[in-house]
């Protein structure tokens, strides 16, 4: 069995019959040394909280895990990422636990392989979108969200629509922001400066309502939840989330986290406040937020826009109210235009929130 880890150039060859034959180029190909695989011999590593083996083989394996961990431990002590070389890091990793798997058959490595595999993709993504600019020339963005973590917002943007026990917008509302602070377990925390700042005037009746649908549970009364401070944050249950129950949402920790503060944002934007706009404008800033273009455009370019029918039905609105709700958004500076005449809602971000924008 021969394996062949690099840095920059493609790998030699493999032998079809080995694990490594056909895989994907691998950078920088490092030549051999003599001497070398006795001294790495000697060497010992660890990578992934693992252990490598001091007998592992082919050497080349066991000098590649040692060196990997070593490059990971390094990147960690970074004063400043770089995501590019991180995600080459993930692949290398990818590459080395693949074969680490193939010769010592433990199943649990080929799974690490493929949770490399994924966080090299994410980081790449995460490349994309705090590195790449317009595509009109426009201003570099640093955005928020990667394009899943979007993907996965705009589910729970769904979620809150197929599931709010009553069709207010406040009612909705409450119920998105309540479902990302409990995505993971059903529970979650949750202050009343952030229940009074989501539903302004409106929360101790929301909040009653989510209690008596037994869609919230909380520990005492809606008046105390209201009056919780951050030091006594008031822990809130939603039954419909508790494990054992069918998984509305797949993502981890971190995108819950990137998710609710993605959301937070949008509601707490400053012009938005300051213009004191309702429950139905501000998840319509949320919807034209979940759906744009790198070049903050509303909508994919094949479909010119964005489906007034369903815009409407997330904001809890007629279609014909929509217009109405976007030219207040567009006082606030946070569309800079919203045309509705060809049936859909054409716009785009005003250039002070493309970070928000969750890519399509």
């Amino acid at each position: 069995m021969a394996a062949v880890f690099s840095d920059h150039s493609p790998s030699p060859a493999a032998d079809p019959s080995s694990p490594v034959a056909g895989s994907a180029p691998v950078p920088q190909a490092r030549a051999a040394v003599p001497g070398a695989a006795s001294r790495s011999a000697k060497r010992w590593g660890k990578i992934a909280q693992r252990t490598v083996p001091h007998d592992l083989q082919p050497d080349v394996l066991r000098t590649e895990l040692i060196e990997l961990g070593d490059a990971f431990r390094t990147y960690q002590r970074r004063t400043e990422p770089n995501l590019d070389l991180l995600a080459e890091l993930h692949d290398r990793k990818a590459r080395a636990f693949r074969l680490w798997a193939d010769v010592s058959g433990d199943g649990s490595l080929r799974h690490e392989a493929q949770r490399a595999e994924q966080a090299a993709q994410t980081t790449r993504e995460m490349h994309e979108n705090r590195g790449g600019g317009t595509t009109d020339g426009g201003p570099v963005v640093e955005r928020l969200l990667t394009r899943t973590q979007a993907a996965h917002a705009r589910t729970v943007l769904d979620y809150a629509t197929a599931h709010a026990p009553y069709p207010q917008a406040e009612v909705r509302l409450a119920v998105l922001m309540l479902a990302l602070r409990a995505a993971r377990d059903g529970t979650g925390n949750v202050t009343g400066q952030d229940l009074t700042g989501w539903l302004q005037g409106d929360a101790e009746q929301v909040l009653q309502q989510l209690v008596d649908a037994g869609w919230l549970r909380l520990p005492g009364t809606v008046a105390e939840a209201l009056a919780s401070r951050p030091e006594d944050a008031t822990a809130f249950t939603v039954p419909a989330l508790l494990p054992g129950q069918p998984r509305p949402f797949a993502f981890g920790k971190v995108a819950r986290s990137r998710i609710s503060g993605w959301a937070q944002k949008v509601l707490g934007d400053r012009k938005i406040r300051k213009k004191k706009l309702g429950a139905p404008t501000r998840l319509l800033a949320l919807y034209t937020a979940a759906h744009t273009r790198p070049d903050g455009r509303l909508g994919r370019a094949e479909d010119g826009g964005l489906d007034l029918d369903l815009a409407a039905a997330f904001c809890t609105l007629r279609a014909d109210q929509v217009p109405e709700h976007a030219a207040l958004l567009v006082t606030a500076d946070w569309l800079t235009e919203a045309d509705t005449t060809t049936g859909c809602l054409r716009g785009r971000l005003a250039e002070r929130v493309w970070p928000l924008g969750a890519p399509l």
